[in-house]
């Protein structure tokens, strides 16, 4: 809950609150809380639970679906929720994530402060990791091309009844304005599905379809960057650095 750092004047959208538990926990803390739900008895149980407590709303409905803006118009004290706080269904973390944060050609219109999750751990690792580390990937660049993620804290199986039959993290997503921007956004987010297709390979072959590979490794040397490198060696100022780099000799 620290991890947060929630005040009085926040609104926080919860995905998938279940059975309440941490929405119990949240609305003493926030100005207001709006949970989305697609479980139909569970939406009836929670709403039984927690009754007409001010500050919170409850809706029922598919999160990926829904179009939470609109929805919430006729709420003005529930409009804009600034952070995410939500344990979320691990099956669709990747679309969940894409939702809060849009895509790296078309990033969120209304970023949120902060969105603090609790994953599978192997998520949060590949979220977190670092160039050149075995969990780096095309995921990890999308987000941190989007937003700073930290890795607040491992969750054990065990911390639940019953236990998963995998361990969890807590991670923090804290969007900000790409640094630096790439001049198509677009082309960065092609290259870089096309660089992580095959990580086995060394990227001059994964990009063969966009930029011969003589001419990648010469772009390459130009960025001292080793020509035999592989997708995940690359940073994510690197990657935005070579889409620049091929956008200007196309």
């Amino acid at each position: 809950m620290a991890a947060a750092a929630l005040n009085p004047h926040d609104r926080v959208l919860e995905i998938g609150p279940g059975t309440g538990i941490l929405t119990r926990q949240l609305l003493p803390l926030a100005q207001a809380v709006v949970a989305v739900e697609i479980d139909r008895d569970l939406c009836k149980s929670l709403a039984q639970k927690i009754g007409e407590t001010e500050n919170f709303l409850l809706l029922q409905g598919d999160f990926l679906s829904l179009d939470l803006m609109t929805l919430l118009e006729p709420f003005p004290a529930f409009q804009a929720p600034n952070k995410v706080v939500a344990n979320i269904p691990y099956n669709i973390t990747g679309p969940i994530l894409e939702k809060l944060l849009g895509t790296i050609a078309q990033p969120a219109a209304h970023p949120f402060e902060h969105i603090v999750l609790l994953v599978q751990k192997e998520v949060a690792e590949r979220l977190h990791a670092k160039p050149g580390s075995r969990n780096y990937g095309a995921l990890s660049v999308r987000v941190q091309y989007l937003a700073t993620c930290e890795f607040i804290c491992d969750v054990p199986a065990k911390a639940f009844q019953p236990p998963p039959k995998v361990d969890s993290a807590v991670i923090r997503l804290c969007p900000h304005v790409p640094d630096p921007i790439a001049q198509d956004p677009h082309h960065l987010q092609t290259l870089v599905k096309m660089g992580f297709a095959s990580k086995r390979k060394m990227l001059r072959n994964n990009l063969k379809a966009v930029v011969e590979p003589t001419r990648l490794t010469q772009l390459l040397e130009q960025l001292n960057i080793n020509p035999q490198v592989r997708a995940e060696d690359l940073s994510v100022t690197q990657w935005v650095a070579l889409s620049d780099q091929l956008k200007t000799i196309a």
